[in-house]
């Protein structure tokens, strides 16, 4: 008999905002340990940032001004995660972080969701490192390999990233 061990996100409360609800459904479905609250437009997730208090954010970009919301997600002091297809690019990328996301998943990615929320509730205190090297070879893929080169924030960023991490 397997030992199963149970998801460290049963019961946490969790805000999923996206315009398509295939994605909300298969977020809930994904996720179906946790509280799932959906919502499909930006009114609705900001009145729910404000009515309740979360474990995690997942917002969309596209289609719910997903950028505003995760200014009020982060000032409300929940971590957020932006999931997206339509605005996978470096510049979104940048914005996230610069807002305060904690990871940036692309929705073909989808299946990923349930461990990078499960690593941040461990306490994985650098999830960006784990995250960053993913979405690398991803962005290099879609945009070429020199779009970091492009945009001096991701150089600095990885510099400050990588600076503390011990050599082998």
């Amino acid at each position: 008999m397997k030992n199963i061990e149970e998801s460290v996100l049963k019961g946490k409360i969790i805000l999923v905002v996206d315009d398509d609800p295939d994605i909300l459904a298969i977020v809930a479905e994904l996720l179906d340990m946790a509280i799932i609250h959906k919502a499909a437009d930006f009114n609705t997730a900001h009145e729910y940032l404000f009515s309740y208090t979360y474990d995690f954010v997942i917002l969309d970009i596209m289609g719910v001004n997903g950028f505003a919301l995760l200014r009020e997600s982060v000032c409300r002091g929940f971590p957020t995660l932006m999931l997206t297809a339509h605005a996978l690019t470096p510049e979104a990328l940048k914005q996230s972080m610069k807002l305060g996301a904690i990871s940036f998943l692309p929705k073909d990615q989808i299946g990923d969701l349930k461990t990078y929320l499960e690593e941040a509730v461990k306490g994985e205190k650098q999830i960006w490192r784990r995250i960053y090297g993913k979405l690398i070879s991803y962005f290099d893929t879609h945009f070429g390999s020199d779009w970091k080169e492009k945009d001096n924030f991701f150089r600095d960023f990885e510099e400050e990233l990588w600076k503390d991490k011990p050599s082998l």
